[in-house]
């Protein structure tokens, strides 16, 4: 299965879990339906950064959550998020953790739930949607809303599937018996009984 390109670089001295943003951005894209030939970069940054790209680009002082900055090449005739013939680059979305987690605190939340929130509003900015207008505001939260929500049960019940799976390999190789790649596939590999006189 082909799946979107995306490219992530910490670079804002935070850690955190990359391959869970990733997973939330790739999430949402699936779910938006875009190409799998398209591109996405993200970048965690430091509190300097984001104020000077903040500044630079949106004309606002200090630092901010999110950033998104949407490729030029692309036009309103040619969206990411409709089959295309070639690569779509999207665009690149800008994180800044050490913001997030204040934001997380008041919130009541993790940093990582903060994280997944701004990439997948991250995404949607890149695929055309504002929240300038109180009914584009109204759409686009709805929908970040909604995407965060389904994204976090696919990964409780991913972890769940893990875990049960776990758990009965655990019993298999207590009573002696391993799983093989057709139990594993939902096959029976256990020994057929013995034939009766034998």
């Amino acid at each position: 299965m082909n799946t979107v390109s995306i490219e992530i670089a910490n670079e804002s001295g935070v850690a955190v879990e990359e391959t869970s943003i990733v997973a939330a951005a790739r999430y949402a894209l699936d779910r938006m339906g875009v190409s799998a030939l398209a591109e996405l970069s993200v970048l965690l940054v430091e509190l300097e950064a984001m104020a000077d790209l903040h500044e630079r680009w949106m004309d606002l002082p200090g630092p901010t959550d999110v950033m998104a900055f949407p490729m030029d090449e692309l036009d309103s005739a040619r969206r990411p998020d409709t089959a295309a013939s070639g690569p779509a680059l999207l665009g690149d979305i800008v994180l800044c953790p050490e913001f997030a987690r204040e934001q997380a605190k008041k919130a009541g939340h993790s940093l990582i739930d903060e994280l997944h929130l701004l990439t997948v509003h991250g995404v949607l900015h890149l695929l055309g949607y504002d929240h300038a207008e109180p009914a584009e505001e109204r759409e686009m939260f709805g929908l970040q809303n909604r995407l965060l929500a389904d994204f976090k049960t696919t990964v409780r019940e991913e972890r769940e599937t893990a875990a049960r799976e776990d758990a009965d390999a655990r019993v298999l190789g207590v009573v002696g018996l391993e799983r093989t790649g057709t139990e594993k596939q939902g096959g029976s590999a256990a020994a057929p009984p013995p034939e009766p006189g034998r």
